[in-house]
């Protein structure tokens, strides 16, 4: 009997998925659970596996194209099965067909009809009004026509009753938004020789999205402490001599960072928690994000339990998920589910930085590097030192400007006591 390869929903969020590179042909064997094809979602690029046996008789979509949730992508017949009458064609997935879009309301469908003869120029207007609150007033099918139309509302001069913007204003205005600035207002100039658009892939789409929407939905605020690391460094180097001397791994700073935020929320649990609208939810377990760069942007890899784990298991846990990220093998369910995150740049020089919260989450730390500072000792002496800032990034509706202080001095005593990272 005919079985159809589909496009499966391989991350909590996803709705369509990027064919990036088909593993099988036409005419191949394949066997269940044997991967089949690569695609990428909006987190990751993930192996996606067979479901049936047999052989592909047909490809339908080809590598580089885009696909929704629930479509067909390929045609497997058992071995010496006559295909269908249509095998050529794809069937149809109700899963995958685009939802309809919404009937005009009647006020935008007399404003639509208004809009179709052209009669002033939107751009030899007065400026768009606005209300005392700063919005500005434009009909819902100018809104509409405007967000189709990658248009900058703030750009186009409105013809209607009191400087409002109606349809016909945005179906006249010049390409950019009436300033010629581009789809946001943001391009400075015309297109110059060297000038490039790169397309958003489904990942760096995602990621734009999550990040418009943690910085535009949730009251950040920011704090930062400077740390002594040189006991962390002293620490670090004994505890390497003797771990490799044994055949043991090699920890990084980043091994000793992960153990100090996990113990630390042992300290102040409050900050592992997250916002629920009309409660905040705490965490029982400390399930640690991690940031990965990736070729297309970032992921974070989640450390479960983390709470329960060593100096060492999270040396080797981290290791394998960061190697499994930038191959492109993690599975979905290892990349959610976190209740914080770390964001270490510390490799790259960064001395400091503040982090966007990764929602649902409160909290985030941002990792800078370790310098040699001169600094100030107990006997009022400059003497050489080795400094380290750290940020955090802190939803305002769970986390108090207190508890994220209680949770930095918390953090920052393990770090200059490192003794207690690996008791």
């Amino acid at each position: 009997m005919p079985a159809y390869i589909t496009m499966p929903k391989l991350s909590d969020t996803m709705t369509e998925g990027t064919l990036v590179k088909w593993l099988k042909s036409e005419g191949d064997s394949v066997a269940i659970d044997e991967e089949v094809a690569e695609v990428e979602t909006d987190k990751a690029t993930m192996a996606m596996q067979s479901f049936d046996e047999g052989i592909i008789h047909k490809i339908y979509v080809k590598e580089g194209e885009a696909a929704p949730l629930g479509a067909t992508l390929a045609l497997v017949l058992e071995d010496g099965e006559e295909p269908p009458a249509d095998a050529d064609t794809a069937p149809k997935s109700e899963t995958a067909e685009a939802p309809k879009e919404e009937e005009p309301k009647a006020e935008e469908k007399k404003e639509a009809a208004s809009a179709k003869p052209a009669a002033k120029k939107a751009s030899t207007a007065a400026a768009p009004a606005t209300t005392s609150g700063g919005r500005i007033k434009a009909s819902p099918l100018a809104r509409k026509l405007a967000t189709e139309k990658g248009l900058d509302l703030s750009r186009i001069s409105g013809t209607g009753p009191g400087g409002r913007i109606v349809a016909e204003d945005v179906e006249n205005a010049p390409a950019g938004g009436g300033g010629g600035g581009g789809s946001l207002g943001l391009l400075p100039s015309p297109a110059a020789a060297g000038d490039e658009s790169i397309k958003l892939s489904g990942m760096r789409r995602v990621i734009a999205e999550r990040l418009l929407e943690s910085k535009t939905t949730i009251p950040h605020f920011y704090l930062n402490i400077e740390l002594d690391a040189e006991p962390l460094m002293n620490m670090r180097a004994q505890v390497n001599e003797a771990s490799l001397a044994n055949g043991g791994p090699k920890y990084t700073v980043n091994d000793f960072i992960m153990r100090a935020t996990v113990l630390a929320c042992g300290s102040v649990p409050a900050v592992n928690a997250s916002f629920q609208g009309d409660s905040v939810y705490q965490y029982g377990e400390v399930n640690l994000s991690v940031a990965v760069a990736v070729d297309d942007g970032l992921v974070t890899p989640v450390i479960r339990s983390a709470q329960n784990k060593s100096l060492r298991d999270l040396n080797g846990e981290i290791k394998d998920l960061a190697t499994r990220a930038r191959d492109k093998k993690l599975s979905p369910d290892e990349m959610q589910g976190g209740t914080l995150t770390i964001s270490n740049l510390g490799s790259y020089g960064i001395n400091s930085f503040d982090a966007i919260i990764n929602p649902p989450q409160a909290v985030i730390l941002s990792i800078g590097t370790i310098s040699n500072q001169p600094v100030v000792n107990k006997n009022n002496q400059i003497v050489p030192g080795m400094r380290m800032w750290i940020g955090m990034s802190c939803d305002h509706r769970v986390v108090d400007g207190a508890v994220g202080a209680q949770y930095l001095a918390a953090f920052k005593n393990f770090i200059e006591n490192p003794v207690l990272l690996v008791s």
